[in-house]
């Protein structure tokens, strides 16, 4: 049996402590006592308190604990009255006494930040020398994998956002300026200088942002009441989906649930959305909001074209290939729930996304507004991602439907239903104008833009054979 008590010594120099364990932290009435001078045997002897001190107190009034284990030792022996209330005890035993955590100097602070940024540098050092190598293979006629690709267009990136810091350089005394300058725009750093707080800072910002963009548009696309029209076998298809989905309740078969989205083709999506619904589809893929209507349409494009090329690159290496964070990474560039899912779960969200773009040739815009819908849900709300698919089509805008209509090949318009779709575009134009308006230079930035020509991204050399036609252009 363990016997805990605190005696006098027999030259009355100082208390001794007898442990079955060693204990390194003495409490006395909850305050701390951080120094004592070891062990001694099974005995704990602490100088720095005088007989006098100790005298002043009760032995309940002193604890003994082990740092990193949550049994306390109290200096009061039991008594018969005490062994009958064990179940007190016990609880009494799991309280962990508080600890105060010292906060680190203003030295130690300034000296961890000069060697972040020093292993920061050496870092990108590094990635150049490696992008080097990358640029020098492709020079020769070879072709990059998805990871060396990746690679080297982070390190182009990079070296991109060090082009700001040599006003620094230049200016006297700018320097001093410095700290504040990447407080306010952490972007401007290079991604080898990011620590890991604000990368979580980011992730935890960029998933708040995303439900609230899914809250927004539940509440924007609703169910509109158009008529529907019957001509042609193709329009009919399309005609009885929405009345399932939109009237009746039923559920669609996932034949007709993907006919019906191939007819959805990302220009005639993007150009049919207001300009609400096209910021906050910027917000979830995190590009810049600001500018005019043309210019997100412009922003979502191109980075819808990025994943497309990625979805192929993907498809060919194939999903083992990618490691945990580049799985993550990837998930997340797709508007595809990451937190709290363990890798295998995002490999299969992966595996599904890739086989409605790839094998089923869904637009990549409709998925992308069907994860924007779910976003916020709850993750059993939908028992797989044709069941959001379905939802948000169901909830798309009308002007949307009916331009989709109206772009169907075999389907025969009357003027009337021209009329309608005409004027429905005339009010879009208009908005359009008056923004442009309202942000001349905005619009010059979308002009300039659209006469760069975007370098197309390298993907991997494997063979094509199991991407369909469509989706090797």
């Amino acid at each position: 049996m363990l016997r805990n008590r605190l005696f006098k010594t027999p030259h009355q120099t100082g208390f001794q402590w007898r442990l079955g364990a060693p204990a390194t932290g003495i409490t006395i009435r909850n305050q701390p006592i951080r120094s004592y001078s070891g062990l001694r045997g099974n005995f704990l002897i602490d100088k720095r308190l005088s007989p006098v001190k100790f005298n002043k107190y009760s032995p309940s009034d002193i604890v003994f604990y082990n740092i990193g284990s949550s049994r306390l030792y109290s200096t009061e022996t039991p008594t018969p009255s005490k062994v009958k209330e064990a179940p007190k005890q016990v609880a009494a035993e799991e309280t962990k006494p508080t600890t105060v955590v010292k906060k680190p100097s203003i030295w130690q602070r300034v000296k961890g930040g000069v060697l972040h940024f020093w292993d920061g540098t050496k870092l990108l050092g590094v990635e150049i020398k490696i992008s080097s190598k990358l640029v020098y293979k492709m020079a020769v006629g070879y072709e990059l994998t998805r990871r060396e690709s990746r690679q080297l267009t982070r390190t182009l990136k990079d070296i991109g956002r060090l082009v700001p810091f040599s006003v620094f350089v230049v200016v006297p005394f700018a320097e001093l300026l410095l700290p504040i300058a990447v407080k306010l725009f952490p972007n401007l750093l290079p991604s080898t200088f990011e620590d890991a707080k604000d990368k979580e800072a980011k992730k935890a910002q960029l998933r708040k942002t995303r439900n609230e963009v899914s809250n927004m548009l539940r509440s924007t696309l609703k169910s509109g009441k158009f008529t529907f029209s019957n001509e042609t076998r193709e329009s009919k298809e399309f005609r009885d989906f929405f009345q399932k989905v939109r009237t009746s309740g039923q559920s669609p078969s996932r034949e007709e649930l993907i006919e019906v989205c191939k007819y959805f083709k990302d220009d005639i999506t993007l150009d049919n959305l207001s300009r609400a619904q096209l910021v906050a589809m910027c917000r979830y893929m995190n590009l810049n909001a600001f500018g005019t209507d043309p210019l997100l349409r412009y922003n979502i494009r191109h980075r819808m074209r990025q994943i497309r090329r990625d979805d192929r690159a993907i498809y060919i290496e194939g999903i083992n290939s990618l490691s945990i964070p580049e799985l993550f990474n990837a998930c997340n560039s797709r508007g595809i729930r990451t937190q709290g899912l363990s890798p295998a779960k995002l490999k299969e969200e992966l595996s599904v996304w890739l086989d409605m773009r790839i094998k089923h040739g869904i637009p990549s815009v409709i998925l992308m507004l069907s994860n924007a819908f779910s976003y916020g849900y709850n993750e059993g709300t939908y028992d797989s991602r044709w069941d959001a698919l379905q939802d948000t089509l169901a909830s798309i805008p009308d002007e949307l439907y009916h331009e989709t209509v109206v772009d169907m090949p075999t389907k025969q318009v009357s003027n009337k239903e021209r009329l309608e779709i005409l004027r429905e575009q005339e009010e879009l134009i208009e908005e359009e104008a008056e923004h442009v308006a309202e942000h001349p230079d905005l619009a010059k930035k979308q002009t300039e833009e659209n006469k760069a020509t975007s370098k197309p991204a390298v993907s991997a050399k494997s063979p094509e054979s199991n991407i369909p036609k469509n989706e090797r252009k």
